[in-house]
């Protein structure tokens, strides 16, 4: 029998008017994921005037997304796109390259994927 992994974590900090939110996600993201986080994430950014939150995503686990879950993530992006300042991509898969590159379209700041976490970090902290 395969055991399937899938989970999803999610930390958000706050410091001063500054959000840092992270994600670390296991295996497959699915719609129920983002009905969980969604309400999450508006709550956190919706206490702040201007809020600009800097986004540090682990997916060196992450294998990709259902089709709702895919329209889930594109909702979110487009919902609070102005609200991302940076978002770092933290994977070794080709394709997590290209999902940075798109969601760069979709967001007020940037999208970077990084290969190792310590430049993601060092690129999130940078000003």
């Amino acid at each position: 029998m395969e055991i399937q992994r899938h989970g999803l974590s999610v930390g958000i900090d706050r410091i001063e008017d500054k959000f840092f939110i992270t994600f670390r996600i296991v295996g497959k993201l699915t719609h129920d994921d983002y009905a969980a986080i969604t309400p999450m994430i508006a709550a956190a950014l919706s206490s702040v005037e201007d809020p600009e939150a800097n986004v540090l995503i682990d997916a060196t686990e992450f294998e990709g997304w259902e089709l709702r879950a895919a329209w889930d993530d594109f909702k979110l992006g487009l919902k609070h796109g102005s609200d991302f300042y940076k978002i770092a991509i933290v994977g070794d898969k080709r394709w997590q390259q290209w999902a940075a590159k798109i969601g760069s379209w979709f967001i007020s700041g940037e999208a970077k994927h990084f290969d190792n976490l310590a430049d993601a970090l060092s690129w999130l902290n940078d000003e």
